[in-house]
This record gives C-alpha cells, structure tokens and sequence, in this order.
C-alpha cells in the first residue's frame, strides 16, 4: 500500500476512535432513562464510521486495501483504551491458536503498543533480544518485513516465535533517525536467577531482572541469608523486570508483609477479588526500599504497589510502565477475536496499576533514560547524530542507599 493509502488507514483509525470514544462517554454520563438515547447516538456515530469508509472506497484515487483500513482502524481503537489489546482477523486467529504454545524458541522481548507501533518495555537479561543490545523504549518498526504500523500485539508475539535456532529479521528504531535492520537468531528463553550481595553499612541487595515462581524462592532464600550475614536494610532493584504475572507479584510482596491487602482486580463484568498477605509467607521485616524505572511492569508492579501502600517500603525511581491487568480472547461470529483486558489490578488504595503505574516517593531519573521512552505522552524521536551516552553513576541506586539508611 502506498503512502496515501496508510495515511486513509491512519485517518479512518483515528475517526472511529474518536468517535467510538465520544459514544461512550455520552453513555457513561447518562441517566438510566437516557441509555436509548445515548445508544441510537452510538449508532449514529458508526453510521459516519460506515459513510466515511464507503466515500474512501468509491472515490479516494485509487482503491485501498479495506481489509487494512479496517484492521488498522480496530486496533487503533482498541490501543486507544487498552496498550495490551489485540483485534486478530479470522485467518490470524486461527494461526494464533494452531501455533502460538508449539515454537519454544523466542526472543526474550516484553512487548506492548505506543503511538499504534510495537514498544520494547523490557529484555530478559540473556536473551537473543539483550545479546543484540535492544532495551526499553526501542520500538519494532518491521518485523520479518511486514511494518508493525497498526499491527495487532498478539500477531507480533507470534511471528516473533519459532523454532530454536531459526532467525528472523527486524526493523528497529533506537537511537538513530533510519530503523537498523537486525538479524536475530531464536533461542529458548530461561529467566535468569536473581543477585544478591550485602552492600557496606550492612544494606542487603537483591536484583530480580525477571520474575517468576523460582526466582520468588530465591528471594526468600537470600533474604534469609543476608540477614545471618549481619543486614539490617534491605534494597530490592525490580529495574527492567517486566515478566511474571500480578499473581507472582503477590508471592513477592508477602516475602515481606504479614497481613493486609496487596492488591484487588476488578472488572466491569468480573467481581472484585482480594488478594491479601498470609502471615506465613512473611521472611523479612527489615526496613527497605523498592527501585523502579521505566522498564518494571506487572508482577513486579503489584509488589512495588503493595509495599508502597503499606508503607512497608519506600519507592526509589523513575513511574513504572504500567501493565497489570486480566487479559482474555473473545471471539466474534466472523471467527475474528479481540484480546482484550477484562480486569485490572488495582492498588490498596484504588489506583489502577495498567493506567497509572507506580510512582515512586523519591522520583529519580536513570543517566540513560534521555535517549529512551520517556513519561510523557509526547513522542519521543531520537535526534539526527545523537549517540547513546556511555553510562555514568547509578543514580537511582545511591539515592536508593541514601534512602534506606534513613529508613528504621
């Protein structure tokens, strides 16, 4: 498709999420006697959607691929309410459900949408993905050379699966004005174990840079030895840990907390669920601090969440990304299905973690983070001749430190 035809894909996106939008917020503003109302204006909302799309088709200078006008404009509206969405069209469904479970090899990438492109949100230190030197805000112009422009989420993640020492070919855009074609080479992704070290003035370090079931065992197995070695704080460094879902983030935050409310999801159509510390599970009570950045998502945002409500911890760092929700396929009668988030997790306090993440009580920016994603909603686009900084002091760790030697 050429230049004029992607930019009617962009446009005829950009419409029906406007318009779909303002729909719904005349819906939710209404009073029960107004709900027909607020329908018959939803439809006629579409209605503009459909005229728009049959002027297009008929009169626009050459004829466009409608399937793709259609594809780009439902993912436009699904990533408009929900970055973790997915709209698969029939045939890509099916693909999705024969072979997503039956590759093993991957790249190690956690992915989401922004600005309708595929975004890095973090790497699994070890993987292809971190071995090529890819990192948080990195976006997927292309991949095996078909343009992730308007591409759904859950297509992406497939193509990027296959066969263990299979390669595939990507389009990224990092530091540099043109996307870098990079060749990479499947493997089997295994999440590396934790680190930990007693630091000077008996300060305990763990650094989980994944988290799963086994590296929430290795944590209450360091925990335990830190403390026979002499520690008396402790520093947990979730930076860039994006894998584990929210349920493992509970197994983390009851490492530390003895009773009380970690974290609750809750959805239109899904009834609020509690998910509260066992006393049992609890293995330090030493004072601490969390560090976030850019990269922490999910699990390991239910653990900062909690541990912040609790004031069982202070946060040290830069706003998380914003993942943690309940994810799941719903399929249409054409045989097309959304994957869409059904529930979010929420904060003690109500927060919604997806939609606002975890803002740290000592806010730090990382040396690096100027040449990646930034917090804002502007886009960020790497300057001509701008190179990555070698990186200088850990700026998120001392203040870290600094912060937790005040902490009794």
């Amino acid at each position: 498709m050429n230049s004029r035809a992607k930019f009617a894909v962009v446009t005829s996106s950009t419409l029906l999420v406007c318009l779909l939008l303002f729909g719904g917020v005349i819906s939710r503003g209404a009073s029960a006697e107004d709900q027909s109302t607020a329908s018959s204006n939803i439809y006629r909302h579409l209605a503009v959607y459909s005229e728009v799309l049959s002027r297009i088709k008929s009169e626009y200078v050459e004829e466009p691929d409608m399937s793709s006008v259609t594809l780009g404009a439902m993912n436009g509206l699904l990533e408009s309410i929900d970055p973790y969405a997915s709209y698969l069209n029939a045939t890509q469904y099916k693909e999705y459900l024969k072979n997503y479970d039956t590759y093993r090899g991957d790249l190690g990438m956690v992915l989401a949408k922004k600005y309708g492109y595929i975004t890095i949100v973090s790497v699994i230190p070890g993987s292809p993905a971190d071995k090529a030197g890819l990192n948080t805000g990195d976006f997927l112009e292309s991949i095996k050379g078909i343009a992730t422009r308007d591409m759904p989420l859950a297509y992406a993640r497939l193509l990027l699966k296959g066969e263990p020492g299979t390669t595939i070919e990507l389009s990224v855009l990092r530091h540099k004005p043109e996307p870098q074609k990079i060749t990479m080479t499947r493997a089997i992704v295994k999440l590396p174990p934790i680190e930990s070290k007693l630091l000077p003035e008996q300060i305990g370090y763990i650094k989980i840079a994944a988290l799963g079931e086994q590296q929430v065992k290795e944590t209450a197995t360091a925990l335990a030895d830190l403390q026979k070695q002499g520690a008396k704080r402790v520093i947990l460094d979730l930076r860039y840990c994006a894998t584990g879902d929210p349920d493992t983030g509970v197994e983390l935050a009851n490492l530390f907390l003895d009773k009380g409310l970690i974290v609750y999801a809750q959805g239109q159509k899904y009834p609020r669920k509690d998910f509260n510390a066992a006393e049992k599970k609890q293995v330090s009570t030493l004072p601490m601090v969390v560090l976030t950045n850019r990269g922490t998502a999910s699990g390991a945002e239910v653990a900062a969440g909690a541990l912040q409500a609790d004031k069982r911890a202070r946060v040290v760092g830069e706003r998380t990304y914003g993942d943690a929700s309940v994810r799941q396929p719903i399929t249409m009668d054409d045989g097309s299905a959304i994957i869409l988030s059904v529930a979010k997790y929420y904060t003690p306090e109500g927060k919604s973690i997806q939609d606002n993440g975890i803002t740290p009580n000592e806010q730090v920016v990382e040396a690096e983070a100027a040449l990646g994603d930034s917090d804002d909603d502007a886009v960020s686009v790497p300057q001509p001749g701008a190179e990555a900084k070698k990186p200088g002091p850990d700026t998120i760790l001392l203040k870290g430190i600094e912060v937790v030697k005040q902490q009794s």
